[in-house]
């Protein structure tokens, strides 16, 4: 490879390295903490802020107008003149050579309009910060603290299973295999140094690092294990959509439940249908009859991977089911051709498509977004719950090591790093400062890396980081030792680099070998 292929490798794996240290540069020393606070809360608790905010700034707009009909825009609200030059564009009117209050609020049209284009910026300034979270480095417990959550074991699932009162031997084997599944999940969603344990009989505790996201949690909880499929009765659905619309009052009981009306015959249940809306929440959209009785359960799925539509372009789901599932899809699908099938995650109708032919063990679902989507592949990958879990406590945690310890740690760590950098300086002169300017690109690269898999950090990691970099220094001291030797015997600059590159090539091997095997075990 000639020097300028190899100038140009470098050069593109620190572009690489750029993009993909860039998120958790921009998270720690350019979002306002103010911001992450917010992007940390629920997506309910977004919606109340984009909310409240789009009111206020609403009214104070008004009130600009009502004293100054020319004033300008202020600068926090210059994402409007956007939206009102696409309004003009579309109406094909030039733009005004100043762009006023009251000139973008008549682009916009009514207050309405005028609102949703302030809610819409707030909710995606939000959303893209807290969707931002989930691609940096992040910080461990010992560093930034955490989340605390502590689950409670629903018994009654348990028993409603099993078929029968739950032993406590049963209730063993049943927390056991859900501790193991929260482990998988929490790992394979890239939420690392997770602290998983038991606490009494039904309680499992679970302490994550990070920012104090409740939708974190939820993701690894999500789709408990009530993934099933069920008939839908399109004529009874029919029917209970004219109540409704008819009754508005009779649709709920006392306790907020959908009321069992007259008419709806044994072995049918009403469920709601759910979409996510622009925040990402379940929105009811309506009710829909399905059969009581599970047509498939979701324990038959094997394998589940996510795909685009090849015509609509929306995230699909595509999953395998096992020999058994695979049979039982086969006779109900064959037994209902022409009707509708629901898939139904946690009692709620996610997705629905009509039976044009038998389907045996590859099933493909729609109906969701690119996130859930994601998600629940990975649910059905990791397997069911087989008990439900409860969040009975959550909150946010300090960190576990005291500022002060973390303070002198990452001084000590950055004190070693630096007279590394300037021994190799002082001592080799040119070939040192060589050696610098490659070890710290080492450091980017490794924290970039890092970055890319949202890995977490802790003290002790950063401790290993600097000395990887004292192991990467030892091999440039042997490097340069052995050139030197190679110089004094009378070979020339070229010839006493490459024999001191060859010569000191195994020993570094050996060293690297063994370190290599040391982290296998560790």
């Amino acid at each position: 490879m000639s020097k300028r292929a190899r100038l140009l490798v470098v050069l593109l794996v620190l572009v690489a390295g750029g993009i993909f240290l860039y998120p958790t540069f921009n998270w720690y020393y350019m979002v306002p903490g103010d911001q992450k606070e917010l992007a940390a809360g629920s997506k309910e608790q977004i919606q109340a802020y984009a909310r409240g905010r789009a009111s206020r700034d609403l009214v104070e707009l008004k009130a600009i107008v009502s004293e100054d009909q020319e004033a300008a825009v202020p600068e926090k609200y210059s994402f409007l003149i956007d939206e009102a030059e696409k309004n003009y564009k579309m109406e094909k009117r030039d733009f005004p050579e100043v762009w006023t209050i009251a000139a973008v609020l008549n682009s916009l049209g009514s207050e309405k309009s005028v609102f949703s284009a302030l809610e819409n910026h707030f909710r995606q300034s939000l959303l893209d910060v807290k969707d931002s979270s989930g691609k940096i480095l992040q910080l461990g417990l010992d560093l930034s603290g955490g989340m605390s959550i502590l689950l409670e074991a629903d018994i009654d699932s348990l028993e409603r299973r099993l078929g029968h009162t739950a032993s406590a031997e049963d209730q063993n084997q049943a927390i056991d295999r859900a501790m193991e599944i929260l482990n998988n999940r929490i790992d394979k969603f890239g939420v690392t140094e997770p602290q998983i344990r038991r606490q009494g009989s039904t309680q499992i505790a679970i302490e994550i690092p990070g920012a104090a996201d409740p939708e974190r949690v939820n993701t690894f909880l999500m789709g408990k294990g009530s993934l099933n499929f069920h008939i839908v009765d399109q004529e009874a659905s029919q029917l209970l959509a004219t109540y409704f619309e008819e009754h508005p009052g009779d649709v709920f009981a006392e306790d907020g439940s959908v009321k069992r009306l007259d008419f709806l015959e044994a072995g049918k249940v009403v469920r709601g249908y759910y979409t996510k809306d622009e925040y990402g929440i379940d929105q009811l959209q309506r009710y829909v009859v399905v059969t009581e009785e599970i047509g498939l359960d979701g324990s038959h799925i094997q394998e589940a991977t996510v795909a685009n539509h090849p015509v609509t372009g929306k995230p699909v789901i595509n999953f395998t089911l096992d020999q058994e599932g695979g049979e039982i899809l086969f006779k109900l699908t064959s037994a209902n051709d022409g009707k509708t099938l629901a898939v139904l995650l946690d009692d709620k109708v996610k997705s629905m498509a009509v039976i044009n032919e038998p389907i045996r063990e590859r099933v493909q679902m729609s109906g969701f977004d690119r996130a859930e989507a994601t998600n629940l592949a990975l649910v059905l990958r990791t397997a069911a719950m087989p008990v439900d879990l409860k969040i009975n406590n959550q909150q946010a945690v300090g960190a576990s090591l005291g500022e002060d310890s973390i303070r002198q740690g990452l001084a000590a760590i950055s004190l070693g790093f630096l007279l590394v950098i300037v021994f190799m300086l002082i001592y080799y002169l040119g070939a040192g400062l060589i050696a610098d300017i490659a070890l710290i690109l080492n450091l980017v690269l490794i924290i970039s890396v890092l970055s890319a898999f949202n890995l977490t950090l802790t003290l002790t990691s950063i401790a290993g980081i600097i000395l990887t970099v004292g192991m990467a220094v030892d091999a440039n001291v042997i490097i340069f030792e052995r050139i030197k030797e190679e110089y004094r015997l009378g070979k020339s600059p070229e010839a006493s680099v490459k024999a001191g590159f060859r010569k000191a090539f195994w020993t570094i091997m050996d060293a690297n070998i063994t370190t290599f095997i040391a982290a296998l075990v560790l």
